[in-house]
Formats: structure tokens, sequence, C-alpha cells
């Protein structure tokens, strides 16, 4: 799709396959459980590279932008956020919406405020720009060895500094623990993997590093909103 403008905000999260966009120059890759904000009028192009993808999308109406403005400003900047909070609360938006009863309007409402919420929260931290390059290193390690068993003191002896100052560090750019972190990329694989195939669920939580699926479901349902059945389910929904 080449270069276009919505006249809305809106935010949209990506239920299945992925595709890459591209506002004023800068790329960014949209997969599975990736939730993106647009501003009103913001230019931008898509490529999905002969890949199928499906996308919810929530449009903001001029009424929105004045309520929510009453208590905070609309970042003017697009945002793009993996998984995490966002993500389960479009997740259950959309199960609102396939699933509408007489209390939908007033559960897809408020869910819509949080989102929002959350992106206004992200647009001031800005949390990204002074994450120091070591704890992007241990970033790396833990997706490269996602389904192993790391410790705290290993990450911490790799990239030079100490376990304390590792862990103090870490819950002040990312806003958890290391564990929770890992927890949350494992089940961001296992929701590819539900999405994608047609595996048993028990095989999915052994490949992403879990040795018991009553734990896997628990913190599945915990982080993404659903069970791993009620999320496949979803994904594959018309």
């Amino acid at each position: 799709m080449p270069a276009h403008r919505h006249e809305p905000a809106y935010f949209g999260i990506v239920l299945s396959g992925a595709y890459d966009e591209t506002v004023e120059r800068k790329t960014r890759h949209c997969k599975q459980l990736t939730t993106v904000f647009h501003p009103q009028g913001e230019s931008h192009s898509v490529a999905f590279q002969n890949r199928e993808a499906r996308i919810f999308r929530v449009e903001l109406n001029q009424r929105w932008h004045n309520q929510v403005e009453d208590y905070a400003k609309i970042p003017g900047n697009s945002a793009t956020f993996h998984g995490g909070l966002v993500a389960s609360l479009a997740l259950r938006l959309y199960n609102e919406y396939r699933n509408r009863d007489k209390w939908s309007p007033l559960a897809i409402e408020g869910l819509s405020f949080e989102i929002l919420a959350e992106v206004s929260r992200a647009a001031e931290k800005c949390v990204d720009l002074c994450v120091p390059r070591w704890l992007n290193q241990v970033r790396e390690i833990i997706a490269a060895r996602l389904n192993e068993t790391v410790s705290l003191q290993e990450m911490a002896e790799q990239v030079g500094v100490h376990p304390v100052h590792l862990a103090r560090a870490w819950r002040k750019h990312f806003n958890c623990t290391i564990g929770e972190f890992i927890r949350r990329l494992r089940i961001e694989a296992a929701c590819k993997e539900i999405a994608c195939s047609d595996a048993p669920l028990s095989e999915i939580a052994l490949g992403v590093g879990f040795y018991d699926q009553s734990h896997f479901s628990n913190t599945f349902k915990r982080i993404i909103g659903f069970t791993p059945a009620a999320y496949r389910a979803i994904c594959r929904a018309s």
C-alpha cells in the first residue's frame, strides 16, 4: 500500500501474520501481538511482502479526542508495542467485539481508554531512549536462549555488572523483573505457535521453556487474558 493518511487517530493489533510499515523514512516490523497507535493524519506506507495478515483496528473520532484530552493529551507521534499489557487489552477488546452482549459497549469503551492511557504513558517516559547498551545486551541473551534457564549471575557476568545492579536497572527501565520479562517473551513465542500450527498445547509449552502445562496455561491466561485454547480460537475466527 503506497503512502496514505487516515483522518482519525487509531490503534490496531496484529492478530496473525506480519507486515512492514514505514513512517517518515523509518520502517518498523509489525508481527503477531504488535499493537500500533497512529495519530490523526499520519502518513505511512505498508508492505505485506506476500504474507497474509489479520489486523483488528479501532478508529477514534473527534468525540473520543475531546473526552481523552480532558485528562491527558493524545500523543502526536505513532507508538509501537510488542506484546505486553497493551496487547492483552487489545485482545480483550477484540473478544468483546466478536462476542457482543448488552454490556460490550461499556467494556469496549473502558478497554479503549486503558489502551490510550498506556500509549500516553509510553510517550512521556520514552524509556528506550536511555536504556544502557549493556542492558540491551541482556535482552539479546534472553532472546537467544529463551527456552533455557539462564541465571541472573550468568547474565551479569556476561555483560560485566553486578547481579544486584542488573536487577535494579532492569526494573527501573522496564518496570518488571527479569523473570517476568522472560515469561512474557515465552508466552509471546507460544502465541505465534498456537496461531500458526496445530501442535498440541503441551508440546508448545515444552518448546518455549515451560516444563509444566498447568503453569504454562496459568501464566498464559494471566499475561494474555485468555487460555491457550481460547486464544487459538480467537486467532482462527473469521
